[in-house]
């Protein structure tokens, strides 16, 4: 009599492998939405956190700060460090998007905005904000003061 081999025959490994593939495949674009969309709400949450250390920046010196830097930890502002935002903020650039701060006439008024690092990998969305706290958005390019507000 003949021995019978144990396992799986090759036929029965492939369709493993298939099906594995075909969830990956479904599954792989959900993941670079939800990275995107996650990149978008932290930018969000960043032009927040700038607007407000802008107005406690405001309140202590008299006037809102002349670069995104004079925000920081460790800035030079006075002989106390502002320390309000961290490093990694106050660099301009953090979880796919790059955040350019423009102080207004006379540094009493700025305006701020975040663009995704790579469009369509890192975000969707250009982000604009000034010291009215209104947060706004684009999609098409770089937004302004004409944006549509987020909620």
């Amino acid at each position: 009599m003949r021995n019978k081999q144990k396992g799986f025959s090759l036929i029965e490994l492939l369709i493993v492998v298939a099906i594995i593939l075909i969830i990956a495949a479904i599954a792989i674009p959900n993941l670079l939405r939800s990275k995107m969309a996650a990149n978008e709400a932290s930018a969000v949450g960043s032009l927040r956190t700038i607007n407000t250390a802008s107005v406690a920046f405001s309140t202590t010196y008299g006037n809102y700060p002349v670069a995104l830097t004079d925000l920081e930890t460790g800035s030079s502002v006075s002989s106390t460090s502002a320390d309000l935002i961290d490093t990694v903020l106050g660099s301009g650039t953090k979880s796919g998007y790059t955040f350019a701060y423009t102080p207004g006439t006379g540094n009493q008024s700025y305006s701020l905005t975040a663009a995704p690092v790579t469009v369509n990998v890192t975000g969707q969305r250009y982000f604009f904000t000034d010291q009215s706290g209104v947060i706004r958005a684009n999609t098409a390019g770089t937004a302004d003061s004409a944006s549509t507000p987020i909620s």
